[in-house]
């Protein structure tokens, strides 16, 4: 059996970590920004594991939230759409606006691009995309308010920070809420605005304590367990 060997970094910020307490939103914060520095700005991360019924149709929780203050992150946003439409994501801030030629730009391998928009009208035409872009988590979609008349709007949403929230098939769900560097009361503004988020996704056939654990990790360090009641208090 392989042996995991962390850094001493790690092993530095993991002595600032008791295992055996949960913590309030607050701390878990205070104790994670204690940490020794990366190389570079390391995302701060909401882990769930969500009691859900795996067999319900609903069972896959699919969302979306914006986060007061962004998630610290440039994201890179294409827009398919035309006309005035195009004017609108433009101006909105779009990265790239277009139709036939981004479909058979995407078509040849171009996956530069982070959150994908679209016109209704667009969609018959982008449909041949699905076995590309879904894979990837690209495929715009209305329950996700990425397939819109507003795509100004959209466009908009997503570049102040708005994200989508998607269970996996263990009922696990992994969502950023900023970056180190951000100040304790940003974060737990954001941090805040998921858990309601994720509160307010809970599907009809999910029994018992709903949200079974969460934690608050960094990119590259350990997770600490919170204390979901007092989060939104």
């Amino acid at each position: 059996m392989a042996v995991l060997i962390h850094s001493k970094r790690y092993r530095s910020g993991e002595t600032l970590v008791n295992r055996r307490k949960v913590y309030l939103l607050p701390d878990a914060i205070g104790v994670l920004k204690q940490f020794p520095k990366a190389k570079f700005d390391e995302t701060m991360e909401l882990n769930f594991q969500l009691s859900l019924d795996l067999k319900a149709s609903d069972a896959i929780i699919r969302t979306t939230v914006s986060l007061p203050h962004g998630t610290g992150k440039k994201v890179t946003v294409l827009c398919f759409c035309k006309g005035e439409g195009a004017n609108d994501a433009r101006q909105a801030g779009a990265d790239y606006v277009g139709a036939e030629d981004l479909i058979e730009k995407i078509q040849g391998g171009w996956f530069e691009f982070d959150v994908v928009v679209a016109h209704p009208d667009m969609m018959r035409d982008i449909s041949k995309l699905g076995r590309v872009l879904g894979p990837k988590g690209l495929m715009p979609s209305p329950k996700t308010g990425t397939v819109t008349m507003q795509v100004g709007k959209a466009v908009q949403e997503v570049k102040k920070g708005k994200i989508e929230l998607k269970s996996d098939k263990t009922g696990g769900l992994h969502v950023p809420c900023g970056k180190v560097s951000f100040t304790p009361e940003a974060l737990y503004e954001n941090a805040r605005a998921v858990v309601k988020a994720v509160l307010d996704a809970k599907p009809s056939s999910a029994k018992g304590d709903y949200l079974r654990a969460v934690t608050l990790s960094t990119t590259h360090g350990p997770g600490l367990r919170l204390q979901v009641s007092s989060i939104l208090k």
